[in-house]
């Protein structure tokens, strides 16, 4: 009897299987967009040959702040307290810049009690990847306005927000992050091509993705519902990402399409759809937004990059040895030296 043998799954640069960066069962609604983002974040690592060992996952608190335990299960993981995983964050990339590190976050977590670790985050320009899981309500607390909530919106209650929202992107390039875009859960393609360049960035990305909460904001008179952000999602560009171990085919007019040279050597290329629009400008970026606010459109799309930014660890001339690594000579100061700083305070 002739047998039939179950084809090979497939694997990407590295030998490994999409199933390798799995996570756990998901425990957040039917349908939140979530868990959307954590299924693309499995693509783009898979995609772009991560080893999950290298991947230092953390967050704060909140719904978005459980979806880390949803994808690459074999990654470190640090769970914090609300609103303070930016300082998390920034200990761990010290202690060891070999590691890629991803933030999760939620708009509450972000926006509000953690508003002042953020703010300090962006001005430092961190080696780390942030993404804000924006829903525009606390979606473990029934379903209060966070301080991402456009004005007018509407809750199933028929409470009304009055109070004008926190656009933690335009926030994001006036205080120095190097990579600042937004997306939608509903977008694979986008935010799949926007992780992939995440990746590939040497600096603070920060990723403000809509994602509609199906139990509490998902209805008619909501902005961070599905159906809001498809009728009224506005894209600056057609987004596509050439990793640096794949051959580049110029296939594009240079006088509509913008490429971007990463620091490893990938290429983000950004065909505009708005000719004047152009991402390496930050006064355009935050201009750019303004205007939207007040046009009442939702952009999507990379608002501001610049790749040749110094980081954080470049700022601090920061040994290329991981200080997690280094042995306790190099780190432990000599007994005659704590006795000449005594006897300094004498």
């Amino acid at each position: 009897m002739a047998t039939t043998s179950s084809a090979e799954p497939k694997t990407n640069r590295i030998g490994l299987t999409v199933i390798d960066y799995k996570g756990g069962r998901t425990t957040l609604c039917a349908g939140c967009g979530h868990n959307a983002i954590s299924e693309r974040i499995i693509d783009a690592m898979y995609e772009m040959g991560v080893q999950p060992e290298r991947v230092a996952k953390l967050s704060g608190i909140g719904c978005s702040s459980k979806s880390p335990a949803y994808f690459m299960s074999r990654s470190h993981s640090f769970n914090a307290v609300h609103g303070r995983m930016p300082s998390v964050a920034t200990g761990a990339v010290l202690a060891n810049h070999n590691l890629i590190a991803l933030g999760v976050s939620g708009d509450g977590d972000t926006a509000s009690i953690g508003i002042g670790q953020f703010v300090h985050l962006m001005r430092r320009n961190l080696p780390l990847i942030y993404i804000i899981e924006d829903n525009g309500v606390y979606g473990l607390t029934k379903g209060q306005f966070s301080a991402t909530a456009d004005i007018g919106s509407k809750l199933k209650t028929g409470v009304i927000n009055d109070l004008p929202p926190i656009d933690t992107c335009a926030l994001a390039i006036q205080l120095g992050a190097s990579f600042v875009g937004r997306s939608f859960s509903g977008d694979k393609r986008q935010l799949l091509a926007m992780l992939k360049a995440a990746i590939a960035h040497r600096g603070t990305v920060m990723l403000d993705v809509i994602s509609p909460c199906v139990t509490f904001n998902d209805h008619e008179g909501s902005t961070k519902s599905y159906k809001y952000m498809k009728d009224h999602d506005e894209p600056l560009q057609e987004i596509s990402f050439i990793p640096s171990f794949e051959e580049i085919d110029v296939d594009y007019d240079p006088g509509t399409t913008v490429d971007v040279t990463m620091h490893d050597g990938s290429h983000l290329r950004l065909r505009k759809l708005d000719v004047d629009y152009d991402p390496t400008n930050k006064l355009r970026a935050i201009a750019t937004l303004t205007e939207a606010h007040h046009e009442g459109e939702t952009l999507t799309g990379v608002f501001y990059i610049d790749p040749n930014k110094p980081t954080f660890m470049d700022l601090l001339h920061v040994t290329d040895e991981p200080l997690a690594t280094l042995p306790a000579d190099a780190v432990r100061p000599p007994k005659a030296v704590l006795d000449e700083v005594m006897e300094s305070l004498r």
